[in-house]
C-alpha cells in the first residue's frame, strides 16, 4: 500500500467491474477528492485475484479451436483475431498454457494427418503430383503462420520457457515432416519429380523453376534436403555426366568438347544460384568436373593440345588452362605435354638439316608464339615459363654446334649494310629476341667464333649498318656472358679506331712526298689476337700497289719499331674506273677482282691457267673470283663457253658492252660470302680451342689438388668448362696429359691420378 506523505488528508479509491465480452472483468480505479487540492494517487493492490468465470477455459478453446478449423479449411473466422489473441493471453496467464500447447498441437496434427490421402493416388503423373505437394506445403505454412499469430503470446511466453518444446512454427514443420514428407511413398515420388524436372532442364527443356525452388526449400526447411534428394541428386549427376563424358570425347573435337565443358559447368553454377541449395554447390561442381574433365585430362591433351598449339587457338588455350585449373592434378599434367609439345615441335626445327636456312627465324617465331600462350592463356603461370625454358634449352642443344653457327650467322645478316627491313628499334627488338635464344645454348664458344668471323668481315669489307648497333649487340653479349667472352671482340671495335688514326696520319705523310701516288690507299692494322686466323697467300700485286705496300710500311715500323706487319689480301678491296661503251663506271671490287680485272689493260683474252700464272691467286678462291665477273648479276667479263661454272678451259675477254643503272657498281659482295672451307675451319679452331681449355682445366685442378680420383676429376671438369663435352672427349685429354708428364696415375689404384710438378 502507498501512502501519501501529508498524514491529514486520504485519497479514497473504489474499484469497479465492467464484464468483459470474454468474461474476464476490467478494473478500472476512479479518483475522488476534493477539488482544487493537488492530490497523489495511493494504488492499492486486489486483497483477492480475481476469478475465471466457470467454463471459461473450455469455451475459450472451442473458440479457438474454431478460429484454427477456420484458417485450416481456409474459410473465414467468426472472431475478432484481436479478440482470440487476448483469449490466448488470458489463458496463458491463468496457467492453462500446458493444456493449450497440447491441445494445439493435436489440432494441428489431425489436420496434417488427413493431407496425406491426397498423394496416395496412383493416377497424378509427376508433374501434377509436384504442383499438389507444394501447393499443401504453401498452403500449411501460411495455415502455421496465421496460427502462430494468434496464440504467439503462447509462443513467446510457455514455449520460450521450455527450451525442451519447439516452436509454433518448429511443431508446423516436425508434424509435415513426420506426417508427410517422411512418408516413404511421398518422399520418393517428390525426389524423383524433381530429379525427372532437373533431367529434362539438363537436355535443353524448358521446366518451371519456381516449383522446383519451392520443393527444394521446403525438403531444407524440414532438414530431409541432404539425406532424401542431395546423395539421389548427385548419384545421378555423376551417372549422366559421365555417359556424357565418354560419348563427347569420341564425338567431338576437343576445342568443341571444352567450349561444352564450360557450358555445363556454367549451367549447373546457374542451377545453384536459381533453386539448389548453396550446400550442394561444392560437391556437385566437383562432381561436373571430375566426370568431364578429370576422367578424361590425358585423352583430351593427346587428341587436342598440340593442334590447339599448332594452330594458336588462344580462346580454347585459355579455356584448357581455366578448366584444368579447377580439377586435382590438372595443372601438372598440362605442364608436361606442354614441356613435351615445346620439345617436339622445337627439336624438329633444329634437328632437320633441310630447315637450316630458317632455322633461327622459326625458333624467334616458335617463341614468341609459345611466350604469347604462356602470357596470355596461362597468366604468365611461373611452372610453365619455366618448362618453356627448360624445354628450349634441351631441344635446342640436341644437335650440338649447328644452332650457335647459324645464330651468329643470322645476327651477321641483321647487322650487315643494306638489310632495309628493319628501322633502328625493331633491329634492337629483334637483338633481344636473339639473345634469349642464344641464352639457351651450351656451346657458346661456336657462337663466339662465327660471330668474330663475321664481325670481322662486316668491318673490314665496310659492311656494317650501323656502328651503333654493333656496339649494342656487343654490350648484349658482354652482360650474358661476361667481360672475358667479348675482349677480342672489344679488341677489333679498337684496332678499326686506332687504324683511322694512322691513316690520317700516313695521309698527311703522302702529301709530303715528292712523288705522289695515283693509287688512294687504306690499310686496317689488325691485332693478331683479336681476329680470326687468315690463311696466308701470295699473290702478284702489281707494281705501284707494291710500292705503295712498301711506303706503308716503312711510315708505320718508322713509327712502331720491334713490330712485325703480314699483308692479308683475303679481306682487300678496291674501287675501279672502268671505260665501257655506254660509258665511265666505278667498280667496288674484292683485291682479287681487282688482279683479275687489271689483266685486261694488258690483253683482249686470257685462259684460266693463264690468269691463276699472273695472279698466283688459289686455285678455289680464283674459280669463285672469275664466277663473280663473269656468271653473276653484273658481268663484266665474258666467259667462254658460256655456263654457270669455270672449267679449266674456259676462256674470258672484257665485256665492253657491259650496262648498268648504276654508275658506282658492287661486285664484291663474294667476299661476304661463307665458304664450306671457311666453316669447316671455324668448326676445328672451336674444337682445337676446347681442347686446350680441357688441358688447362685438368692441370689446374690437379695442381690445386694435387691428387684426385678419375671420378671427381671429371666432376670437377664439368662444373668449370663453360661447353658441352662428352667423357669420352676428357679421357682422352687426361690420356694426352699423361703422356706429356703433367700427371701419372697411381700405380696401385689406377683411377687415381698424382699431379707432376
Amino acid at each position: 500500500m502507498a501512502e501519501d506523505t501529508r498524514q491529514d488528508k486520504r485519497a479514497s479509491f473504489s474499484a469497479l467491474t465492467e464484464h468483459n465480452t470474454n468474461g474476464m472483468a476490467r478494473s478500472s480505479a476512479v479518483a475522488s477528492s476534493k477539488s482544487g487540492a493537488s492530490k497523489k494517487l495511493v494504488i492499492k493492490n486486489f486483497k483477492d485475484r480475481p476469478k475465471l468465470a466457470e467454463n471459461y477455459t473450455e469455451d475459450t478453446w472451442l473458440k479457438l479451436r474454431d478460429a484454427v478449423g477456420a484458417i485450416q479449411n481456409s474459410t473465414s473466422i467468426k472472431y475478432n483475431l484481436e479478440e482470440l489473441y487476448q483469449a490466448v493471453e488470458n489463458l496463458c496467464s491463468y496457467k492453462v498454457s500446458p493444456t493449450l500447447y497440447k491441445q494445439l498441437r493435436q489440432v494441428c496434427e489431425d489436420h496434417v494427418q488427413a493431407q496425406i490421402k491426397q498423394f496416395r493416388e496412383e493416377s497424378l503423373d509427376n508433374l501434377s503430383f509436384l504442383k499438389r505437394m507444394n501447393r499443401c506445403w504453401q498452403d500449411h505454412c501460411r495455415q502455421t503462420i496465421m496460427i502462430r499469430s494468434i496464440f504467439l503470446f503462447l509462443d513467446r511466453t510457455y514455449v520460450l520457457q521450455n527450451s525442451l518444446l519447439p516452436s509454433i512454427w518448429d511443431t508446423g514443420l516436425e508434424l509435415f515432416r513426420t506426417h508427410i514428407v517422411s512418408d516413404s511413398g511421398v518422399q520418393k515420388r517428390t525426389v524423383d519429380g524433381i530429379l525427372e524436372q532437373i533431367e529434362l532442364e539438363r537436355n535443353g527443356e524448358t521446366v518451371d523453376r519456381s516449383l522446383i525452388r519451392s520443393l527444394l526449400g521446403m525438403l531444407s526447411d524440414l532438414q530431409v534436403y541432404k539425406d532424401s534428394f542431395e546423395e539421389r541428386f548427385l548419384i545421378e549427376t555423376n551417372r549422366l555426366y559421365a555417359a556424357e563424358g565418354q560419348r563427347l570425347m569420341q564425338q567431338r573435337d576437343v576445342p568443341e568438347y571444352l567450349h561444352h565443358v564450360a557450358r555445363r559447368l556454367e549451367e549447373e553454377n546457374d542451377r545453384i544460384m536459381s533453386y539448389l541449395d548453396q550446400s550442394t554447390q561444392k560437391p556437385l561442381i566437383s562432381c561436373v568436373e571430375k566426370q568431364l574433365l578429370g576422367e578424361h585430362m590425358t585423352a583430351m591433351l593427346q587428341k587436342g593440345l598440340s593442334t590447339m598449339l599448332d594452330g594458336n587457338r588462344v580462346t580454347e588455350l585459355c579455356l584448357l588452362y581455366q578448366l584444368f585449373s579447377k580439377v586435382k592434378g590438372g595443372l601438372p599434367t598440362l605442364l608436361q605435354f606442354w614441356r613435351d609439345y615445346i620439345k617436339s615441335f622445337g627439336g624438329e626445327i633444329v634437328c632437320t638439316p633441310e630447315k637450316d636456312k630458317d632455322m633461327v627465324q622459326d625458333l624467334l617465331d616458335f617463341k614468341d608464339k609459345m611466350d604469347n600462350v604462356a602470357q596470355n592463356c596461362f597468366v604468365r603461370n611461373e611452372g610453365f615459363i619455366n618448362a618453356m625454358k627448360e624445354a628450349f634449352e634441351t631441344f635446342i642443344n640436341k644437335r650440338p654446334n649447328k644452332p650457335a653457327e647459324l645464330i651468329a650467322k643470322y645476327v651477321d645478316s641483321k647487322l650487315r649494310a643494306g638489310n632495309k627491313e628493319a628501322t633502328e628499334e625493331e633491329l634492337e627488338r629483334i637483338l633481344d629476341k636473339i639473345m634469349i635464344i642464344f641464352r639457351f645454348i651450351h656451346g657458346k664458344d661456336v657462337f663466339e667464333a662465327f660471330y668474330k668471323k663475321d664481325l670481322a668481315k662486316r668491318l673490314l669489307v665496310g659492311k656494317s649498318a650501323s656502328v651503333d648497333a654493333e656496339k649494342s649487340m656487343l654490350s648484349k653479349l658482354k652482360h650474358e656472358c661476361g667481360a672475358a667472352f667479348t675482349s677480342k671482340l672489344e679488341g677489333m671495335f679498337k684496332d678499326m679506331e686506332l687504324s683511322k688514326d694512322i691513316m690520317i696520319q700516313f695521309k698527311q705523310h703522302m702529301q709530303n712526298q715528292s712523288e705522289p701516288s695515283n693509287i688512294e690507299l687504306t690499310v686496317n692494322i689488325l691485332t693478331m689476337g683479336y681476329w680470326p686466323s687468315y690463311i696466308p697467300m701470295e699473290v702478284h700485286l702489281p707494281p705501284e700497289m707494291v710500292k705503295l705496300q712498301e711506303v706503308f710500311k716503312l711510315f708505320y715500323l718508322g713509327k712502331h719499331s720491334g713490330r712485325k706487319l703480314q699483308w692479308q689480301p683475303t679481306l682487300g678491296h678496291a674501287v675501279l674506273k672502268a671505260e665501257f661503251k655506254e660509258g665511265k663506271k666505278e667498280l667496288q671490287v674484292s683485291l682479287f677482282q681487282t688482279l683479275v680485272l687489271l689483266m685486261f689493260n694488258e690483253g683482249e683474252e686470257f685462259s684460266v691457267d693463264e690468269i691463276r700464272t699472273a695472279t698466283g691467286i688459289e686455285e678455289g678462291e680464283l674459280r669463285r673470283t672469275l664466277q663473280s665477273l663473269a656468271c653473276g648479276k653484273a658481268r663484266v667479263l665474258n666467259k667462254n663457253p658460256r655456263g654457270k661454272d669455270v672449267e679449266d678451259g674456259d676462256r674470258f675477254n672484257f665485256n665492253n658492252d657491259f650496262k648498268h643503272k648504276l654508275f658506282r657498281i658492287k661486285i664484291n659482295q663474294i667476299q661476304m660470302k661463307e665458304t664450306v672451307e671457311e666453316q669447316v675451319s671455324t668448326t676445328e679452331r672451336v674444337f682445337q680451342d676446347r681442347q686446350y681449355q680441357i688441358d688447362a682445366a685438368v692441370v689446374r685442378i690437379m695442381k690445386m689438388r694435387k691428387t684426385l680420383s678419375h671420378n671427381l676429376l671429371v666432376s670437377e671438369l664439368y662444373n668449370q668448362l663453360k661447353f658441352p663435352v662428352k667423357p669420352g672427349d676428357l679421357k682422352k685429354r687426361i690420356e694426352s696429359l699423361i703422356d706429356r708428364d703433367y700427371m701419372e696415375r697411381d700405380k696401385e689404384t689406377p683411377n687415381q691420378y698424382h699431379y707432376v710438378a
